[in-house]
């Protein structure tokens, strides 16, 4: 196992609210997340968490912030780069992977089902955007 990302999130924070999305389909099906995923071949990390946001929910994100990287999956296959940004523009327009979002603010979190830790992940995304 390589200690280089191979997958990636973005935070994306507005008025203090922190855009989550619900997985449509597995891993995490039916979980509410910060939006993501793998890097393709020769892809940068900070290229794949802007594409995957493209893709997932048709908005530009820009200026991210790297919050974390943490271990994921059955024996650690994936290390996710967490980013943060406040700087993302277009209008949210989710593809077929993503069965909703919401603009959620953090005391909100323990109502949802999450993926594992994502309070934890969203304290330090906001803390390195200047919010705690």
């Amino acid at each position: 196992m390589t200690d280089i990302p191979n997958a990636a999130s973005v935070a994306l924070i507005r008025n203090d609210k922190v855009l989550l999305i619900k997985r449509a389909y597995a891993p995490y099906q039916h979980l509410w997340t910060l939006p993501g995923g793998r890097a393709e071949p020769g892809e940068t990390i900070e290229d794949c968490a802007a594409r995957e946001v493209a893709e997932e929910l048709s908005i530009q994100v820009r200026n991210l912030r790297p919050v974390l990287v943490q271990s994921l999956g059955r024996d650690a296959e994936y290390r996710l780069a967490v980013f943060a940004s406040f700087d993302f523009s277009g209008t949210i327009r989710p593809s077929h992977e993503i069965s909703d979002h919401k603009w959620m603010s953090r005391d909100a979190l323990p109502a949802l089902r999450t993926t594992s830790r994502l309070d934890d992940v969203l304290a330090k995304a906001f803390a390195v955007l200047g919010q705690s």
